[in-house]
């Protein structure tokens, strides 16, 4: 027996959505023998983009049953089947959450026909449900909604079936869930954990953190800790007994709050931190004709570069950019070593500083336009990046080229007085560390929001 479904969900992060819709036909190979269409209020928000695609809304589901109500009946109905979907994975991932969320273990095979449909029919444009069954002449209503494509997988499945005579092919790809192999106090940790951006902290029986570290998706991090085989993961494995976390929203607030908890807390799984997180440092120097060069050297003690490189390569790939960007002179910018002209001037894309044909004067703005645009030296600034929440930010206070410290303001906030932008900050640590996470991060990410104060 066969169960075939559709769900339609509210969007959102991975494991945190809900159910709108559901639809199920129990199929016997030859008939539907049984079905159940059903809205559902999933208790959550709709994303924009999932309303503008299946058309339900908030409004239209005031008054359908919940979860709860209706979890008998999809007990009763996939009881004994195999559970059919286009996309199995999704549709089934997100039952077992429903059900996980009332304490209840849903466990069923499952068969996927987009799988099935590139090993029997293959060579097809797209195995998207709609193109799919377009090609294939399958008779489609009521597109994105549950029923409609849930009919559409149990037309598609019956001519699976037919083209499978000997059932060899669905039978192989019938897939069986794994027994889970995390010890039962790891998958409760990780339960408790959201899907979100922020600092992690690990624990031992003591209450002591033994490890710190920052994700952009918590809950995958700390999956992979207690999954993972190398030899950090396994001594977290035997040692956790609690995992607290700290939303940050922003990836550049997590990886500040990271370095500081790092060096205040000292956790015994930590490496030293970091002391290998940057080697490499954009520096500049002006030459006897009077050019401002540019190099990538390891750093140095004594020296303040202008930005920092976790390694040789991606300092030399920045220069690269620059050099394209900008018509600089690899020359000049220690790419190419040459007594004459640079290559870039012998197809037109150096203006000659390399042989002295375009003035320093001229030469030395455009240089001076990439030394401004990647160091905040003497800058007064906030960076603004995202909140922990829709309607909240979070800001990087530099004043005269100092990290100052974050904090997070709603979006009412005039956040370009500096009083009440001190008011907001809490104070942090500068040092050589934050200055290269915040010169890379920045960039990284050109549409990154920055006031001058």
């Amino acid at each position: 027996m066969y169960a075939i479904l559709d769900i339609e969900t509210t969007g959102g992060k991975y494991n945190e959505e809900g159910i709108t819709e559901i639809a199920i036909y129990r199929y016997d190979g030859h008939k539907v023998t049984d079905q159940f269409i059903s809205l559902v209020n999933p208790e959550r928000e709709i994303q924009p983009f999932v309303v503008n695609l299946t058309g339900i809304n908030s409004n239209m589901l005031k008054n359908a049953p919940k979860f709860y109500e209706v979890a008998k009946r999809i007990v009763e109905i996939t009881e004994d089947c195999i559970i059919v979907a286009h996309n199995s994975d999704f549709d089934y991932r997100i039952l077992k959450t429903e059900f996980r969320r009332l304490g209840f273990p849903f466990k069923r095979k499952t068969l996927c026909t987009v799988e099935l449909s590139q090993q029997l029919i293959p060579n097809m444009e797209s195995y998207s449900l709609g193109k799919l069954t377009r090609a294939l002449g399958i008779p489609v209503s009521d597109r994105h909604r549950a029923n409609g494509d849930a009919l559409a997988t149990v037309k598609l499945f019956k001519m699976l079936l037919s083209k499978d005579s000997d059932k060899k092919i669905i039978k192989q790809a019938v897939k069986v869930e794994q027994k889970s192999k995390l010890a039962p106090n790891l998958k409760e940790i990780i339960e408790a954990l959201p899907s979100e951006t922020g600092v992690y902290y690990i624990h031992d029986a003591n209450g002591d953190i033994i490890y710190i570290g920052k994700s952009n998706n918590i809950r995958k991090r700390i999956t992979q800790h207690f999954t993972n085989k190398n030899s950090k993961s396994k001594k977290i494995q035997v040692n956790v007994v609690a995992v607290s976390y700290e939303r940050t929203g922003s990836e550049l607030v997590a990886l500040l709050k990271e370095s500081e908890e790092i060096k205040a807390n000292k956790p015994m799984l930590n490496r030293a931190l970091k002391r290998n997180q940057f080697t490499q440092g954009l520096y500049s120097f002006t030459d006897d004709n009077g050019y401002v060069n540019l190099r990538i050297f390891p750093i140095r003690k004594n020296e303040k570069p202008i930005t920092t490189f976790a390694n040789r390569k991606s300092g030399i790939s920045f220069i690269n950019k620059m050099v394209e960007t900008y018509q600089l002179c690899t020359k000049l910018c220690g790419l190419e070593k040459t007594k004459s002209s640079c290559f870039n001037y012998g197809i037109e894309e150096c203006e000659g500083a390399c042989i002295q044909k375009e003035s320093p004067e001229d030469y030395n703005k455009r240089v001076n336009v990439v030394i401004a645009k990647n160091t905040y030296d003497n800058k007064d600034m906030a960076i603004i990046d995202r909140g922990r929440y829709i309607d909240e930010k979070s800001v990087i206070l530099i004043e005269n080229g100092v990290f100052k410290g974050l904090g997070f303001f709603d979006l009412n906030h005039q956040i370009n007085n500096r009083e009440i932008l001190k008011s907001i900050i809490t104070p942090m640590q500068n040092n050589r560390d934050t200055q290269h996470i915040i010169q890379s991060y920045m960039r990284k990410n050109k549409r990154l929001k920055v006031i001058e104060l």
